[in-house]
């Protein structure tokens, strides 16, 4: 899965990195280094300009809330339940099937947190039979320091209470879509830590790699079968995995000292 990642670029790096057309500077975030669900993240996606003549998608870096709202759900409460989207099954399940086909994103991180525990609660937590506790954080992130596209969706909802012309009309939410956890070796594995990220979690952000992004962007591809090929893992041995301070379990803690690598697990924590 992914319940909380890091996001510390500039608009003005990603919009080099994504060939980004349009952003308002008034949509500027802060380097964010413990994103949780229902906090605002930046999205990258290709959609038409509103109230200009030309049709023609523009690729734009938006500012969206993490934990997709359908837009015929009757109230935005179920949003923080959906911040994530399965590979396997976004393309049937009602709250996703839509944006997949229509409104996909990609959501640029650092990387993302993990927190480990042992064999016997993964298996437990994979047959839906538990929630795992968390214990070690771990930091994934793309070992030669490049952006982690994070493959993702948007969905638009209205809130009906409210008029027009109010500026919390409309809600922009987004997902990220998850895949199988590799379970080939990682670029550098800690001696004492996971050797694959599977080790860590069954579940793992889905990342795009360059040559997918447009083709993941492009709103005029709407065929499930042929958006499925977007679908696969990137190529093995990209990712890297440290132990980072428990300090990040807590929410309310945010500043680049969490992305800072342990020597080892922190005292009373286990892998």
């Amino acid at each position: 899965m992914c319940g909380r990642y890091a996001a510390s670029r500039r608009p003005e790096d990603l919009a080099g990195i994504f060939e980004i057309e349009k952003w308002e500077p008034e949509e500027t975030l802060e380097p964010d280094y413990n994103v949780a669900p229902t906090k605002e993240v930046y999205a990258v996606l290709d959609r038409p300009l509103k109230d200009v003549p030309d049709p023609k998608p523009v690729r734009q870096l938006r500012k969206l809330k993490w934990g997709l709202v359908p837009s015929w759900a009757k109230t935005p409460e179920g949003g923080a339940r959906m911040i994530n989207a399965r590979a396997e099954t976004v393309h049937e399940k009602p709250s996703y099937r839509r944006a997949f086909t229509t409104r996909r994103c990609i959501l640029p991180a650092d990387g993302y947190y993990e927190w480990v525990t042992g064999k016997q609660e993964r298996d437990l937590e994979v047959e839906g039979r538990r929630k795992r506790p968390r214990k070690q954080p771990y930091f994934v992130t793309p070992a030669d320091g490049s952006v982690f596209a994070m493959a993702g969706l948007y969905e638009f909802w209205r809130d009906r209470t409210l008029p027009d012309d109010h500026p919390g009309a409309w809600w922009v939410t987004c997902s990220v879509i998850t895949t199988e956890a590799e379970t080939t070796p990682l670029a550098a594995a800690p001696a004492d830590g996971p050797h694959a990220l599977s080790d860590i979690h069954p579940r793992m952000p889905l990342m795009l790699t360059p040559e997918r992004w447009d083709a993941w962007l492009d709103p005029a591809r709407t065929d499930p079968d042929d958006l499925a090929s977007l679908l696969t893992p990137p190529p093995a041995g990209l990712m890297r995995a440290f132990p980072v301070s428990t300090a990040v379990s807590n929410v309310r803690n945010n500043g680049p000292e969490l992305l800072k690598e342990l020597d080892g697990p922190e005292e009373g924590t286990l892998f």
